[in-house]
């Protein structure tokens, strides 16, 4: 039990001093996207290897969480020499063990490729995707085994805890305010505010609760969080509890997450047992504790009310905000209501300062932003870097550009209510203002890159369609008007467009956008709004000349063989489906389009451009 912070001081020092002994070092990545690609299966694989070769003692196996290079699953870093591997196989552990912890060479075959450059590349450090990141919240990641308190802090976790403790309260929230930190949930309202306003609000009964409940489509940003450094946010929840007043506090955490539910359960009993949770932390007669909520997975229970709801026990639907929660929250108490990674930066703002978290950003968006970077781009993964950084530096000096070669079209930031903002906006900042005032929005921190065979109707349509399944159906701007729009961008996608359409959608997104009762209908229309001005030349082409210019809408596209470039290889007819496609050995082959169903097999796996989509 840690009574006071002296003694957390003395076992952080017994801690460190005990990791600093070990000799050499072996990570491995772990997390949810870890263990699917056999993270699981390479860990044991270390701990036999290690075993019978009488290695522990001076070899040191650390299992952590994700490490943001999540295509290159699983990672093993071998320290003090940094060698970085990927995609590393349980059945390459005897040769890591026998070539680079025994003989201390490189196992080239292991190492990271650049695709650009094609250079190999032998260190973390030596990796474009790493180059531009600041993982000031992520980067601990590396530091620690997730389900480890001891780890959290041997690296300094639970200072800042000890010294908000000694601090005043009105004096925590002052250093927030002054950090500029804005909540990393979508809206970027002012963190500091929001304290304040719940620290000056009436009342003996006072929440906090992290919104864990990530539901962007290619989001994972806060599961990778929890599932990789617990603490983290949990020291960042007692400091803002104990700020505002709070002795009780929520995580809602989405019900796929049960790795995160998991780790994050583990970390509150180990804090309990050392007394950082609880009664009398840290012998200062603040008592504060936490209670894990699983949410539904319904996309709408993000929503601060409709999750406030949820966690009482009602229908997860979001209600009219005309009283803030700071002032009527969860059971109509004053609640302060932050996600993971907003939680996460509090402990880095106490131990560094204000004036340190504010010289990172732009002059209205400060700090780092963790973004989870899918799509057509060559590094996927979850990148941190400061805000203010362009569009194109994280599509191309992160990302490693476009896969195969393919040209940008077009890059989605803020989840299914963002916008799509073309090649001509690459430059553009990422910070909060720009996001918005460009016609997308930062929103939690997903980030989808499009290609030239991405149709931008079709994309419109499939987050429009997501939003409807989604929508909670409380109110009929929302629920009546997203259903209308869906079936006149279907009509565009099958060839039923019509011009006036294009102004029955703007009528319809400013009626959706207006009259919502909660952001998620307000923000709704993005998709289709940034779509339709950035690539309105899409539209056209479908509504006039009843073509998909990407070749994704199928009742839009035929496809012919070139007989010029066919060289009669057979593969195209061996993978059509429903023998559509016919043609003798070495000789052009030829498509029968009243059979052909447009799946588009043959023009995937043509390797000479011989197939066309018009």
């Amino acid at each position: 039990m840690i009574k006071s912070a002296e003694d957390l001081n003395k076992l952080a020092e017994k801690f460190a001093q005990k990791r600093a002994k070990q000799e050499r070092l072996i990570i491995v990545s772990g997390g949810t996207c870890g263990e699917a690609r056999g993270s699981k299966s390479v860990v044991s694989a270390f701990r036999k290897e290690l075993e019978d070769r009488k290695l522990n003692d001076k070899v040191h196996l650390r299992p952590t969480g994700c490490l943001g290079f999540c295509e290159r699953e699983p990672i093993v870093i071998i320290e003090p020499e940094k060698i970085f591997y990927t995609s590393v196989s349980h059945k390459d552990v005897p040769k890591i063990i026998n070539e680079t912890i025994e003989k201390h060479k490189i196992v080239e075959e292991l190492l990271y490729t650049d695709p650009i450059t094609n250079k190999k590349c032998m260190t973390h450090d030596d990796i474009p995707f790493y180059e531009k990141q600041q993982p000031f919240i992520f980067g601990n990641n590396v530091n620690l085994t997730p389900t480890s308190i001891d780890d959290y802090i041997a690296i300094g976790g639970y200072t800042a805890l000890a010294k908000a403790l000694s601090m005043d309260r009105d004096a925590i929230i002052d250093e927030v305010l002054k950090s500029g930190l804005r909540g990393r949930g979508g809206g970027g309202f002012p963190t500091g505010i929001k304290w304040k306003s719940a620290r000056q609000a009436e009342g003996d009964i006072k929440y906090v609760i992290c919104n864990a409940d990530e539901g962007d489509p290619g989001a994972y940003m806060d599961r990778a969080l929890l599932e990789g450094n617990p603490h983290s946010i949990l020291e960042g929840m007692i400091i803002g509890a104990y700020a505002i007043g709070a002795n009780e506090g929520y995580i809602y955490v989405r019900q796929e997450y049960p790795l995160a539910c998991e780790n994050f359960g583990i970390a509150m009993e180990k804090a309990r047992k050392y007394g950082l949770l609880g009664k009398n932390i840290l012998g200062s007669g603040f008592d504060f504790d936490i209670k894990i909520n699983r949410g539904g997975g319904a996309f709408v229970a993000g929503e601060s009310s409709a999750l406030m709801r949820s966690i009482e026990g009602k229908a997860a639907v979001p209600r009219p905000k005309h009283v803030h929660a700071t002032q009527k929250g969860l059971w109509d108490r004053p609640t302060v209501l932050n996600n993971v990674e907003t939680w996460a930066n509090v402990p880095l703002i106490i131990n560094n300062g204000s004036k340190w978290y504010a010289s990172i950003g732009t002059e209205r968006s400060k700090g780092t932003k963790i973004f989870s970077l899918v799509g057509k781009v060559n590094n996927t993964g979850l990148v941190e870097v400061p805000m203010g950084i362009t569009l194109r530096e994280i599509v191309y000096d992160i990302g490693g550009g476009i896969r195969n070669g393919k040209k940008f079209k077009g890059v989605q930031t803020g989840g299914p209510s963002g916008g799509v903002l073309p090649e001509s906006l690459l430059d553009l900042q990422v910070d909060f203002d720009s996001l918005s005032d460009a016609g997308s929005m930062m929103g939690s921190g997903g980030m989808i890159v499009f290609d030239e065979d991405n149709c931008m109707v079709d994309i419109a349509k499939y987050f429009i369609s997501f939003l409807v399944d989604e929508s909670c159906g409380q109110c009929t701007p929302c629920r009546e008007g997203l259903v209308q729009m869906r079936e006149i961008l279907n009509d565009i996608c099958e060839g039923r467009g019509k011009m006036e359409h294009l102004d029955m959608l703007e009528e319809l997104a400013w009626g959706i956008s207006q009259t919502s009762l909660c952001q998620l209908g307000k923000a709704a229309p993005n998709p289709m709004l940034s779509t339709l001005k950035y690539f309105r030349d899409e539209y056209i082409a479908h509504i006039e000349e009843k073509r998909c210019p990407a070749g994704v809408c199928k009742a839009l596209v035929t496809y012919t063989i070139d007989a010029e470039k066919c060289t009669g290889c057979t593969l195209c007819a061996k993978k059509c489906p429903v023998g559509a496609i016919t043609g003798k050995a070495k000789e052009a082959h030829v498509i029968d389009t009243e059979k052909c169903v447009k799946c588009g097999m043959c023009y995937d796996v043509c390797n000479f451009d011989a197939v066309k989509r018009i």
